[in-house]
């Protein structure tokens, strides 16, 4: 494709709200090839990203892109393994739990999958990149880097950044099929994202499992909602740390990656606790236990016998 014969697709979102429409699937799909071939000058890029953000996103554009990105992803396969996924623009007031939670889901034949890259706008948090980067990780846990599973998309990183405003790719980046993973658990922050979710990822996974988590992440700090997708069958749950005894308080201001790596590597006991308890969550989510007590027991028996 050329720019010039691009234009037809960028008009699609940049000519006002009375003249803007959807595109079709396929229409997509010739629009992100370009973009990630770099058939098209950058100016054209960063207009369609706007354009397209401001217009608003349609699950039909949603599933176009996906379908292409799926032709340049590198693959990974891996057992066993449930893929999270995080938001690119990171955490700002709270650190990353699950690099320690991976350590109570030892011995239960469960890999963790991760993936994450350079901060993206707009939040400007620490990212789980720069956690992965500077921590040693559990043996169950397995981080992929987007400038070597899907450098297409890591080059658009420096355009976003210019941009410094959320884009569309922000909602269709977290989940990206990379271990090839039965489940996936993706954080959502606001609630029609969840039916988003359902729309894109419910046929991708045999089970998808949406937590209102922390700052968007799929890690539980306090009382959040649960959405579990399987077998077209749509349940929520609610799941909250103080009815299970965990009383941790949250930080109120910005934190740095030097803090929330030390609460990794040197964690309280309360952090603790609180890892225990979304590693027993994510047991009961996967069927390995019956219910979150009986993970919390589990975990706690396992870990005791891992001490002795």
């Amino acid at each position: 494709m050329t720019s010039r014969e691009f234009l037809p697709y960028l008009k699609c979102v940049g000519t006002g709200p009375k003249r803007n429409r959807d595109l079709t699937k396929e229409e997509m799909k010739i629009v992100m090839r370009a973009f990630l071939k770099k058939e098209v000058l950058p100016e054209q890029i960063a207009a369609f990203m706007l354009g397209w953000r401001v217009k608003g996103e349609s699950i039909e554009e949603f599933a176009g892109a996906l379908e292409v990105f799926d032709e340049f992803i590198k693959k990974s396969p891996l057992p066993n393994s449930i893929e999270f996924g995080y938001p690119y623009d990171g955490k700002i007031k709270n650190p990353y739990i699950l690099p320690l939670t991976a350590k109570y889901l030892q011995g239960f034949d469960i890999n963790l999958s991760l993936h994450g890259g350079l901060l993206q706008p707009a939040k400007e948090g620490t990212t789980l990149k720069e956690v992965c980067d500077n921590t040693t990780l559990e043996s169950n846990t397995y981080y992929y880097d987007r400038s070597e599973y899907f450098p297409e998309l890591y080059a658009f990183s420096e355009i976003r950044d210019k941009l410094g405003l959320r884009s569309s790719f922000n909602t269709i980046e977290k989940l990206l099929g990379i271990t090839g993973s039965d489940t996936a658990i993706i954080g959502a922050f606001h609630k029609p994202f969840i039916d988003k979710y359902i729309q894109l990822y419910q046929d991708r996974y045999k089970k998808l499992i949406i937590i209102k988590g922390n700052e968007g992440t799929p890690e539980i700090f306090s009382k959040c909602a649960v959405t579990i997708v399987e077998n077209g069958e749509i349940t929520e749950i609610k799941v909250d740390p103080k009815a299970y005894g965990i009383a941790y308080t949250k930080y109120t201001e910005r934190i740095s990656l030097e803090s929330s790596l030390d609460q990794l590597h040197k964690p309280s006991a309360s952090f603790i606790e609180l890892a225990k308890f979304n590693a027993a969550v994510i047991l009961f989510l996967t069927n390995k236990v019956e219910s979150i007590e009986a993970g919390l027991s589990v975990i706690s028996a396992h870990h005791t016998k891992a001490l002795s």
